[in-house]
């Protein structure tokens, strides 16, 4: 059950992150993304692939 929550959680930042970079397209200045956005969505990204990968692994190795 924690590795479902654990998995969801990660997906949902993934999703958070490219509504982020989506949302930017339209305010003002149009198909400029700003440098925090770019950060904010690595970030996101990094953590989330921590999560699923990282841990998956020694799930798997261990179990």
């Amino acid at each position: 059950m924690r590795h479902r929550i654990q998995l969801w959680v990660a997906v949902a930042m993934v999703a958070f992150g490219v509504i982020i970079i989506m949302v930017s397209f339209f305010i003002p200045p149009l198909g400029v993304i700003d440098s925090s956005v770019l950060v904010a969505f690595g970030e996101v990204l990094t953590f989330s692939g921590s999560l699923l990968g990282i841990d998956y692994k020694y799930k798997l190795r261990d179990g």
